[in-house]
């Protein structure tokens, strides 16, 4: 199989392990009893359950998988390195023969066999595959030039996301600590266990290389115990000659080498990250982070088909928070490779861009709007840039994200597959499949009676519990009323205390009501397993909680319906951040033996 290929699909089946993983560790039934989790659950088990024993032995696959996959890697590296000596060797046999081709006794001592083998060598005219020596041919005079001069750390694979940052030493003021700190503060302890930092030092002094190393083991002891942090430096012999490089776009010479060895730190940071995880994130060594970053990132990463998109940006300043999945990672390299010397890091991306998507035959606007089918834009942004003084000496930057101090209007989720539809006039695009996918928040116009919002599911699912919310932080006073929750199981003839429930016309039963826009309760275990939810809204809606006028001038009434149900599905599952999702109050209750609950809308 093609190593590309066969990437692709491990990747493939190590995103499949992983969602069974999710399914696992949060809630499941086996022969009817209830289980909560487990091992890396907020609530403590007393004693490992059989559903932990196959969680534990899943997670050895995927991790054997990932070692399958590095060794994969280091086989290619190793064949490119043969092939070029074997080049060599060829190459004399080629010399020796034609040295002997004067000589009719030269060869008598070979057998025949052997003569047609050599003169075969000889006349074969091969093809010359490219690899990165042809860019780098330097490389291949050190055979340590692709390896770590320093590397600190447990080496962890088999993670969901490897998040990168380089960092160099900087004349004024360093911000690695302050980065480090907020990124791993803001990590639950499951989320530790499922994601790895590695901190590229761009330095060949190996003694100041020592030194940071140093200071992050005195600050930062656990995480390189733990494996949840690494740190590499490149060495000596991988740098090619920085002193004449031809100046380009205006700038100095100072900067053409800066922005060149930035291109090649980056290409070493990302062939030592592309096999240890699923996704890989580019930060920077001076930004803070958001709360709960890390589930936001990979529950909109999850939903996204891996065929739809390359770069994930989760700001929207240079190189910081951009995305990318494992396999993409030996393209980008490969591109950086050919072009290092010619144009800085995002612009080459955005080259890698045009070249798959633009049409030379269409306009720029054209182009820009394919780009940005690959190039997917999150808001508000996750990270903030925070550093005044850049790594290139004398430069003051002043950047920062605007859209950082936005507040995050929906939260990120993974759904069971299934068909969503409404009455309502959706507003400004914000649909309901988009709120479903985690993209965005429901907003409807006008809401009346007899309008719904129904989520018929692929296969029929149980629900133990359900959470919808309404309205967000702009928006407070835009919540739902007069609207009812209603489901809808596969078989009605083993419902028990039916009385209790009105039951519609077309056999859905109303099971909850929104009360101060919030709906929430349990589901009686009779009812399950269930083909569909509705939200049924039995009066014309009296909120007025944005007015604006249309292009006939009649004001009309618009509803934001923010939803977020929160609801047990046994079918599925995903890792979910309780410690940010829910009120103290509903953890204890999880705890206390209810099975922990996750949002589906």
């Amino acid at each position: 199989m093609d190593p590309p290929i066969a990437n692709r699909a491990l990747v493939g089946l190590n995103h499949d392990i992983y969602l069974l993983f999710d399914f696992i560790r949060y809630s499941t039934s086996i022969f009817g009893q209830k289980t909560v989790c487990m091992c890396l659950s907020v609530c403590e088990c007393e004693a490992l359950t059989p559903v932990c024993c196959v969680k534990e032995k899943l997670v050895a696959y995927q991790r054997e998988f990932h070692a399958l996959k590095e060794r994969l890697r280091v086989a290619e590296h190793r064949t490119l390195q043969r092939s070029s000596e074997l080049n060599n060797v060829l190459e004399q046999f080629r010399r020796a023969i034609a040295e002997t081709n004067n000589s009719k006794d030269a060869l008598t001592n070979f057998s025949d066999e052997t003569q047609k083998l050599l003169k075969e060598l000889a006349n074969r005219k091969q093809l010359q595959v490219p690899n990165i020596y042809h860019h780098l041919p330097h490389l291949l005079n050190n055979e340590g030039s692709l390896q770590p001069a320093v590397q600190v750390g447990l080496g962890r694979t088999g993670v969901t996301m490897v998040m990168g940052i380089p960092t160099v030493k900087r004349k004024v003021k360093s911000y690695l600590s302050e980065t480090l700190r907020s990124l791993i503060d803001k990590l639950s302890p499951e989320e530790k266990l499922d994601c790895v930092i590695i901190v590229f030092v761009g330095e060949t002094d190996v003694e100041y290389v020592h030194s940071v190393v140093a200071v992050l083991e005195k600050e930062f002891a656990i995480e390189l115990s733990s494996g949840l942090l690494e740190v590499i430096s490149p060495p000596a012999a991988y740098y090619p000659d920085l002193v004449n490089l031809k100046e380009t776009f205006g700038d100095s010479k100072e900067r053409v080498k800066w922005r060149t060895k930035q291109n090649l730190d980056y290409s070493f940071l990302m062939m030592y990250a592309v096999n240890k995880g699923i996704y890989y994130v580019q930060l920077e060594d001076d930004i803070v982070a958001k709360p709960n970053y890390f589930a936001t990132m990979k529950n909109f990463a999850l939903q996204l088909s891996s065929e739809d998109w390359m770069i994930l940006e989760f700001s929207q300043l240079g190189f910081i928070g951009k995305m990318f999945q494992a396999p993409d990672l030996n393209l980008i390299v490969e591109f950086i490779f050919m072009f290092y010397k010619e144009k800085p890091i995002d612009w080459l991306l955005d080259h890698i861009l045009w070249v798959k998507v633009c049409n030379p035959e269409k306009d720029a606007k054209h182009c820009e709007r394919q780009k940005s089918s690959l190039r997917v834009r999150f808001r508000p942004s996750l990270f903030q840039h925070v550093g005044l003084h850049s790594s290139l000496a004398g430069k003051i930057q002043k950047l920062t994200d605007k859209d950082f101090l936005k507040p995050l209007l929906h939260k990120m989720h993974v759904n069971p597959p299934a068909e969503v539809s409404t009455s309502m006039k959706v507003y400004q695009g914000h649909t309901l499949e988009k709120t479903y996918l985690g993209e965005d928040f429901f907003w409807a116009i006008t809401p009346t009676a007899g309008d719904y919002v129904l989520f018929k599911f692929d296969r029929p699912i149980s629900i133990e519990r359900f959470l919808f919310r309404s309205g967000n932080q702009e928006h407070p006073g835009d919540k739902i009323e007069n609207t009812t929750v209603e489901i809808l199981p596969v078989l009605e003839s083993g419902v028990q205390n039916k009385e209790k429930y009105k039951r519609t016309e077309d056999r859905f039963y109303r099971i909850g009501q929104f009360e101060r826009g919030v709906a929430e309760g349990a589901v009686d275990p009779s009812f399950n397993p269930v083909l569909a939810l509705r939200l049924s809204v039995l009066k014309d809606s009296a909120v007025w909680a944005i007015v604006s006028e249309n292009n006939s001038g009649v004001r009309e009434r618009r509803l934001l319906t923010a939803l977020a149900l929160k609801v047990t599905v046994l079918l599925r599952s995903f890792e979910y951040n309780q410690k940010n999702a829910w009120t103290n109050e509903e953890k204890s209750s999880s705890c206390a033996g209810e099975p922990v609950t996750w949002p589906l809308v």
